[in-house]
């Protein structure tokens, strides 16, 4: 533990070491396919348990 640490109350070290740069979350595409992927992975157990058939 540090000297600062021991001094600092916590009040005072909330929220430093968090980047304050606005950015947009990160990997949009990848979620995206993420969740198209998830969509398909449902419609296949759904046509294989029979709640859905083609």
């Amino acid at each position: 533990m540090t000297a600062e640490a021991k001094t600092v109350p916590a009040s005072k070290k909330i929220g430093k070491d968090v980047a304050k740069s606005g950015a947009k979350p990160p990997f949009p595409f990848r979620t995206i396919i993420s969740v198209i992927l998830l969509a398909g992975n449902f419609l296949v157990a759904a046509i294989y348990f029979h709640l859905i058939n083609p």
